[in-house]
């Protein structure tokens, strides 16, 4: 599915001049249909970025999520993308169709995730394949199929270096292993390319409430969240438009938590 072109309209006599930093970049968001990886893509189509996003398997939102970017004057297209498949290369795929699409991406936000809500001992190599592919190697992948890409931003976990018991191990274990590879790929791509992570606290979307213990877990974590509120998909978006534009030139390699506060207590 694709969009329409850019459109202009006149800005009103004395209304601040709008925010067209990503103007001319091309962006691929995975999992970008909705949840904070819609929050992403809003960010940078309202910035002037052209936003490709995959999605699993809501299309309807997906469609929507592109009718929303194209009304901000951007072009957009969706297509869905299991990334969990270590025996077919989606990634480059996917790189190749957005460079039909759009362009080469310049920017990378690699936020499709899944996970088997299992403890670990009650799991088996077919579901650590799936988690590791999804979050890990279709990162690496990518990039290897971006040689464009000027930043790249993954979507880790706090699971990654906090322990949630008997239903997050395997997703933390591979958003740790994601997190390893934006130091090394910082490193390896420089100064071409920069590479981050964020870590969103509790955001509640979809993805979090297929956990049966959601509730329980957001409802605990509100009162003792210093900000006074939970994190949302509009506050990772923001931070996340930052550390993909130049103005986060000097950040590199590192992983960035956004969480209101939460995590720092003991």
């Amino acid at each position: 599915m694709r969009g329409g072109g850019r459109s202009a309209s006149p800005r009103a006599r004395g209304a601040p001049a709008p925010d067209c930093t990503a103007a001319g970049r091309t962006a691929l968001v995975t999992g970008g249909g909705k949840g904070i990886g819609g929050g992403i893509a809003r960010r940078l189509a309202a910035r002037g970025a052209d936003v490709a996003v995959t999605y699993l398997r809501d299309r309807d939102a997906a469609e929507r999520m592109v009718e929303e970017l194209t009304g901000l004057g951007v072009r957009s297209c969706a297509r869905r993308a299991f990334f969990g498949d270590p025996r077919d290369d989606v990634p480059a795929k996917v790189m190749e169709w957005v460079t039909g699409e759009l362009g080469p991406p310049t920017l990378l936000v690699s936020n499709a995730g899944t996970g088997v809500p299992l403890s670990l001992v009650d799991t088996r190599r077919s579901h650590w394949d799936w988690a590791v592919e999804t979050h890990a190697r279709s990162m690496l992948r990518l990039v290897q199929a971006g040689p464009e890409l000027r930043s790249v931003l993954a979507v880790s976990s706090i699971g990654a270096s906090r322990v949630l018991p008997h239903a997050y191990g395997l997703l933390a274990a591979s958003k740790a292993a994601q997190e390893s590879l934006v130091r090394y790929l910082a490193v390896e791509l420089a100064p071409r390319c920069r590479v981050n992570a964020v870590t969103p606290g509790l955001v509640d979307t979809a993805a979090a409430r297929g956990f049966e213990w959601h509730k329980k877990l957001f409802d605990a974590a509100l009162p003792r969240t210093p900000a006074g509120r939970l994190t949302n998909p509009q506050d990772v978006g923001a931070l996340a438009a930052f550390l993909l534009s130049d103005e986060a030139e000097m950040i590199t390699g590192q992983t960035i938590v956004i969480d209101g506060g939460y995590s720092i207590l003991m």
